[in-house]
């Protein structure tokens, strides 16, 4: 993912994920909320992180915003 000034920038965690959302998103779209909503579905234990992480990913592609898809 890459940060405000071009660097690219790693999210390790869903609280990682919802911190990016809440304080640098630039783009609030419908994407957006959903994967705000996923961060604290995780967070909860209601959903996985694999279902955050993909919702994170749908959000930044709204976003125009790449995203380095490498699996662990």
């Amino acid at each position: 993912m890459l940060g405000d000034s071009g660097e690219t920038k790693s999210v390790a965690s869903v609280g990682e994920a919802a911190l990016w959302l809440v304080e640098h998103w630039p783009v609030q779209g419908e994407k957006f909320k959903l994967a705000r909503q996923a961060c604290l579905d995780a967070l909860d234990g209601e959903i996985t992180c694999t279902e955050c992480r993909d919702a994170f990913i749908e959000a930044a592609r709204e976003a125009d915003i790449y995203v380095d898809e490498k699996r662990l």
